[in-house]
């Protein structure tokens, strides 16, 4: 886990090279569906049913969007800033479908930090192992010190 200080955190338009910035992977598992589900309660057959989702033109079960994008919570929580991160805000978009299976690139980077309220604006990704973008978004992250 890292732990940056809001004092330590480079951004994007401070210094175009060397801005703070972070990333991990993860795959993508049935079991993380079954969990999901069941602290959601979304039973829409396109996560549940194989069939239906095939019906609908998909490779297989499409992975929870809200799934997908827990995984911000991840990269801020844990990354970028980690330890010291107080989650503002979550502003995502999903661009593809994401499968049971995928393995995922989740990378962020600092684009600005604000000073007055000690918070960094964060800009994030999510892509696939084929490299094609699944996810985007903004994140605003404060600092417990």
């Amino acid at each position: 886990m890292n732990e940056y200080r809001f004092e330590e955190i480079i951004s994007k338009e401070e210094d175009k090279k060397e801005y703070t910035k972070a990333e991990f992977s993860t795959t993508v598992t049935a079991e993380m569906m079954q969990k999901f589900y069941e602290i959601s309660g979304d039973d829409n057959p396109l996560h549940m049913d194989e069939a239906f989702a095939k019906e609908q033109g998909f490779d297989s079960r499409v992975v929870y969007g809200m799934l997908t994008a827990s995984f911000y919570s991840r990269l801020a929580g844990v990354y970028l800033p980690g330890k010291f991160c107080l989650l503002h805000s979550v502003e995502s978009s999903f661009k593809n479908p994401v499968f049971i299976g995928d393995t995922l690139t989740v990378a962020g980077y600092v684009k600005e930090k604000h000073e007055a309220t000690r918070t960094i604006d964060i800009v994030a990704t999510i892509t696939n192992q084929d490299g094609k973008k699944v996810s985007k978004a903004k994140i605003l992250a404060g600092f417990l010190k």
